[in-house]
């Protein structure tokens, strides 16, 4: 069967970028069909024999200013051609589910998410009585109208959480599966020769949605040693705001965070995620999930199991889960066996019986 995988832009490398290079293991003949395409900055995509893009590849800009041609990418995708494929399969968080396919071709969605900044998020990007909200409500209600039209295009789609399948049925009125996205569980496996220390983990990009300004608060009061993996646009206010028991450690190697993981009490999770990859691969190395009970945590984290939840994102309720934490006892076993429902094999095993 002749597929074609379409994305929204080849530029980077993250979540959805595994789930891509996953379905290519799957469909290693399968073409790469996307708005815009920079080689040097996802060297990943040159396992697909080929590559196709949109009239936006040709704006000198669009590679990496693409948050600029929000109004032009729907367009962009509605002019790609795919009238040789059979099997048309989007992974999309925006524009990429827009493709028009013709009788006879099969259309699969994998949804990251309705996209964020039109529905879930649109208050975070666009805060109240802003200037910015102000000028861009025009294009917003172009732009909202035209994604409910392209959440029907699809014959199929599927979520990659339960939240997220909320949050389709909400915007577009549809039904979802849920296929959990791939997690190569083993590089991040227990080794019962490393020793448990005393620190609890965070990692991530060092941005404002991922409330690594949460977690420094509640450790600051706690005293409690806090270990920070990553880097970001906030990592300056965040080293002004934390105390001498946090520790920042900037971008490790994958197997620099795997010995992290082993080592840590505990991962602090105090953001909402669509799914939220690092909370499995803490959970594959044994260690327990102290997560805000929302989104992707509560697919990924079993209450009083293999984690924590606290209810609200604030100071008080986070202080109180980690207390709540360091008197509970975790089997590790147990954490284990329940990151290994979200491994690469499972996802390619569901994946492959949903199109055949």
């Amino acid at each position: 069967m002749k597929t074609v995988l379409v994305y929204d832009r080849v530029n980077k490398w993250g979540g959805a970028e595994r789930v891509l290079l996953a379905l290519h293991e799957i469909f290693p003949d399968a073409d790469l069909a996307t708005a815009v395409y920079s080689p040097d900055k996802a060297k990943w995509a040159r396992v697909f024999p080929n590559v196709k893009t949109t009239f936006l590849q040709r704006i000198p800009f669009a590679k990496d200013k693409h948050e600029f041609l929000g109004l032009l990418t729907p367009i962009a995708f509605e002019s790609l051609d795919l009238a040789k494929y059979e099997l048309v399969i989007s992974v999309t968080s925006e524009a990429a589910k827009g493709i028009i396919t013709r009788p006879g071709q099969t259309h699969v969605c994998y949804c990251l998410t309705p996209t964020r900044y039109l529905w879930s998020g649109y208050e975070h990007y666009f805060s109240k009585g802003s200037l910015l909200r102000s000028v861009a409500s025009p294009a917003v209600s172009y732009l909202r109208r035209w994604d409910r039209i392209a959440g029907e295009r699809p014959d199929t789609l599927v979520a990659i959480s339960t939240a997220v399948a909320a949050r389709i049925r909400k915007y577009y009125g549809r039904d979802a599966e849920v296929i959990f996205p791939p997690v190569e569980i083993e590089r991040f496996s227990a080794d019962a020769k490393v020793k448990r220390e005393n620190f609890f983990l965070m990692v991530g990009r060092l941005v404002s949605y991922k409330r690594f300004d949460l977690a420094i608060s509640a450790f600051n009061r706690l005293g409690l040693p806090l270990v920070i993996v990553g880097k970001g646009s906030e990592e300056g206010k965040l080293k002004r705001l934390a105390r001498n028991n946090i520790k920042f450690v900037g971008e490790l190697t994958e197997a620099s965070l795997a010995d992290y993981y082993r080592k840590c009490l505990g991962l602090i999770f105090p953001q909402e995620e669509d799914f939220g990859i690092v909370a499995v691969e803490a959970q594959a190395a044994g260690a327990p999930v102290i997560a805000f009970k929302a989104g992707g945590a509560l697919d990924t984290v079993i209450a009083g199991k293999t984690g924590i939840f606290f209810d609200r994102q604030n100071e008080k309720d986070l202080i109180d889960a980690v207390e709540r934490f360091r008197r509970t006892s975790f089997n590790k076993q147990d954490i284990i066996k329940n990151a290994e429902r979200f491994s690469k094999e499972s996802f390619k095993r569901k994946f492959r019986e949903l199109t055949e």
